[in-house]
């Protein structure tokens, strides 16, 4: 009731997964990942002059730091904190504090050894966003997916009314219009997927000058390399005190152009309710309108839509800033980093509102049947490609004069095509056409697509 973010109070339930990448306590965990990982790298890989290669019952003691991290860590961690007032300093405090009076208390000055704080931010929060996107970001968004491609699928053959500008256009398929969508969101999901995260350990501004001091025969561009593939990440070599950042850049900015997509998505099945052709699934004891009793509001997709907007705005700050630092480090990147969880929960939950409101949909047939049925100056657009056909001169003219601004009923287009000096054959086929069946390829395209949700998925 007290929290100030909507993240952390009313819609926390929906996004409980993400807390356990992007928390306070999930940060420091990570943390301590880090400085244990690195610390048996260089015990057991480097083998450095004045450490001790660890056994396997002694690794497990080491890593169950961080493995059995919990509230009650983190709240002494940030006893430390108050002490050092600096915040990676305490984690490596803390993990001396757990290992001494063991068999690890004489190589406790081996702990962050080499390391600026930057060295084990970097890699615990790349290791935090790629945790989140690959048990939280990509199921939720696989599941948004194939959500979208169910309906395509049940929808392929519906024909409707299409709109430009706002206006009747050309007929569709409500299958084909979601399938759009499909097809867009997966390019994005794609792209996101193939995007490399990187981390570095080089030390105080990225020349490994503490390393080389006190090892001067250690290949240590080699063995950071090396670290950082060991945790799945890719080495970056040449930086600052700070990795730069700018596959952050990369990507936020996909996932921003993937909550575009679903932002549009959300608008335009909202206008599918809005006209009749949607009706929505009724929960016993909601509410649609606080005076009007009747109301049945499509408020996942603006929850969706609004959730989308936020995400987005911290997202574009995101993807602008933090490539940016002076010189070789200054401190406003801190900050900004420790909101990545919060555009990553905004988009988490808007993908939960868009597959929550895409489950209510019901199918209003005879509207979508009738607002197209009663549209035949839409035949105005096949009957003119006939007449250019045959190089009838005028035809798009013709037409024109026939049906801008106008209602056409059936009667009217039947006699205009009857006039027309073209192959019986082709009157015939003109006479048969209704808007219904005036589709194009609209069914076979949304049946020929195949999904790469499932591969994305699993590739990421």
């Amino acid at each position: 009731m007290n929290s100030i973010s909507p993240l952390d109070g009313r819609y926390s339930f929906k996004v409980d997964e993400v807390r356990a990448y992007f928390s306070e306590a999930a940060l420091m965990k990570y943390r301590v990942m880090v400085e244990i990982e690195w610390f048996i790298f260089i015990c057991n890989e480097l083998k450095l002059s004045g450490t001790k290669v660890w056994e396997e019952a002694q690794l497990q003691d080491l890593r169950q730091l961080y493995e059995l991290f919990d509230v009650v860590s983190a709240h002494r961690v940030k006893k430390i904190e108050e002490v050092t007032n600096h915040d990676v300093k305490a984690i490596e405090y803390f993990i001396k504090e757990n290992l001494k009076d063991s068999v690890f208390e004489p190589y406790l000055e081996f702990i962050h050894f080499g390391c600026t704080s930057e060295d084990i931010n970097n890699l615990a929060y790349a290791l935090m966003l790629r945790g989140a996107l690959m048990r939280v970001f990509f199921p939720v968004l696989t599941g948004l997916a194939e959500a979208i491609y169910a309906l395509s699928i049940r929808y392929a053959d519906v024909p409707m009314i299409s709109r430009t500008h706002g206006q009747p256009a050309s007929p569709t398929t409500l299958g084909k219009e979601l399938v759009n969508f499909l097809a867009r969101l997966e390019r994005q999901m794609e792209r996101l997927a193939g995007i490399r995260l990187l981390g570095k350990i080089n030390g105080a501004v990225g020349n490994y000058n503490a390393h080389v001091i006190a090892y001067p025969n250690v290949n240590w561009v080699e063995a950071s390399n090396k670290f950082i593939q060991g945790l799945g990440l890719e080495a970056t070599l040449y930086t600052t005190q700070i990795e730069p950042h700018d596959f952050y850049a990369e990507i936020f900015d996909a996932i921003r152009r993937i909550n575009t997509v679903i932002l549009d998505l959300d608008r335009d099945v909202w206008t599918y309710i809005s006209l009749g052709y949607f009706k929505q699934k009724l929960k016993s004891g909601e509410v649609g309108s606080s005076t009007m009793p009747h109301k049945v509001n499509p408020i996942d997709f603006e929850n969706s839509e609004g959730n989308l907007g936020v995400a987005n705005a911290l997202l574009s700050h995101f993807a602008e800033k933090l490539p940016i630092s002076r010189l070789q480090r200054d401190l406003s990147d801190s900050t900004v980093l420790r909101n990545i969880g919060s555009a990553i929960g905004y988009s988490v939950l808007a993908y939960k509102n868009c597959i929550q409101g895409l489950a209510k949909l019901e199918l209003n047939a005879s509207a979508v049947r009738s607002d197209l049925d009663d549209k035949w100056e839409l035949m105005a657009e096949p009957v003119q490609m006939i007449l250019r056909k045959y190089k009838v001169e005028g035809a798009y003219e013709k037409l024109k004069n026939l049906t801008r601004g106008k209602k056409i009923s059936r009667a009217v287009m039947a006699k205009f095509i009857d006039q027309l000096e073209i192959p019986a054959r082709e009157k015939k086929q003109l006479q048969a056409l209704t808007p219904s069946k005036y589709i194009g390829l609209a069914s076979s395209l949304v049946m020929d697509y195949k999904p790469l949700f499932k591969r994305l998925n699993d590739t990421f």
